[in-house]
């Protein structure tokens, strides 16, 4: 069986990576080809090209960029066609990869399965229905999706999150990883500013002088910021300055299985979070860390989100849960004072996100099957059908 499969950023990355797991399991020998990042090129992937070029966010932001990921979209697009493959399994990044399956349905009958499916129930619900024309298949991370897709015209499986199977860090893990990075008992405060360069460019100073301003009382406390590999050097320039005697986790030297187990550590070190928006808010309820969440986008960008999102939250342990736990500060209230204020009544209540935390992961698929096989099984299953 050969299988197409193509991820845009760290996130999908990480879908992909336990995707491919569970495939190859059960079916030894499948091939694969497409584009990914380091979770896929373990489990036997060489990428057509860096999926680091794919990382953009933001309908601004994406302009610069245009034409060289048009050119990526056709030569992906192409690739599949000349390959022949017996599925097309695009992940998230839907700019990109519908774009991709839209190119290939029109030349071909090759099947296609994108999996995430799109926030309609947040934002452009148009999305759905334009989708079925080119998506036959999709795996939804969470369980109130399938409906809005099968309204669609699409077949949809609610295959869980990976992260809900990931192991906790264990106490060993914790010690182990504090005396790598010379960390001692000092308080651990996490900053993740986002995967994407633009995110950082915009968040990495809001976030410094945030914490400059939580920390202010708390001269004991160090901040740890764990980078993915593309985007280290950009972090480590950025958090120079810092309150915290900063330090920058570097996974680029270590294998994937060993910097993902570190991130788990620093994570469940950690007594408190600030964290861009998106799925890093799932991998924190997974080691059960507290947190905030803070985002802003280009300021096109942020009219046009102000117009069209339908929710009062974008924090996935909110959405999942159905609670509000998570303090949020996005667009005009990503502000260092408003940080720093959130920041503080989480660490004066710490245990007010615990059951948000358990239920997520529990609805997630934790203590189940594997996420990552679910979803295997669903793309061979529907393709019998």
């Amino acid at each position: 069986m050969r299988i197409f499969v193509v991820a845009g950023e760290p996130s999908g990355d990480r879908l992909g990576g336990a995707l491919m797991e569970g495939l190859s399991s059960l079916v030894p020998d499948v091939q694969f080809d497409g584009v990914g990042g380091p979770l896929m090129q373990a489990q036997g992937l060489e990428s057509r090209f860096p999926m680091a070029e794919l990382s953009v966010m933001g309908l601004v932001e994406v302009l610069p960029k245009f034409f060289h990921l048009k050119r990526r979209i056709a030569e992906t697009a192409q690739a599949v066609l000349d390959t022949k493959p017996d599925v097309l399994i695009t992940i998230d990044s839907p700019d990109f990869s519908l774009r991709v399956a839209k190119l290939v349905k029109a030349q071909s009958d090759i099947r296609t399965v994108h999996y995430v499916a799109p926030s309609v129930w947040a934002w452009r619900p148009g999305r759905a229905d334009k989708m079925a024309k080119v998506i036959d298949h999709v795996l939804a991370l969470l369980p109130f999706e399938p409906p809005y897709m099968e309204r669609a015209g699409m077949e949809c499986d609610f295959v869980g999150h990976p992260v809900a199977s990931e192991p906790v860090a264990s106490d060993k893990d914790i010690q182990e990883f504090r005396s790598a990075y010379d960390l001692g008992d000092a308080p651990i405060i996490l900053a993740l500013p986002g995967s994407r360069g633009g995110e950082v460019e915009r968040l990495a100073p809001v976030f410094g002088e945030a914490l400059r301003l939580y920390l202010n009382d708390r001269p004991d406390a160090r901040v740890v910021v764990p980078a993915v590999a593309h985007m280290v050097d950009t972090v480590a320039g950025h958090v120079q300055g810092w309150p915290g005697n900063p330090v920058v986790v570097d996974p680029r030297d270590m294998p994937s299985d060993q910097a993902q187990s570190q991130k788990r550590a620093a994570f469940a070190a950690a007594e408190l979070a600030l964290a861009a928006s998106g799925t890093v808010s799932l991998e924190l309820a997974a080691q059960a860390t507290p947190m905030v969440i803070a985002y802003n986008l280009n300021w096109l960008t942020t009219l046009i989100a102000k117009r069209m999102v339908k929710l009062d939250t974008v924090t996935l342990v909110n959405l999942v849960a159905e609670t509000r736990t998570v303090p949020e500060c996005l667009l005009d209230d990503c502000q260092p004072t408003q940080i720093a204020e959130a920041l503080k009544q989480v660490a004066d209540a710490p245990d007010a996100q615990r059951n948000a935390m358990i239920t997520t992961m529990e609805r997630l698929g934790r203590g189940g099957e594997a996420p990552g096989l679910r979803a295997a099984k669903a793309v061979l299953e529907r393709m019998k059908a």
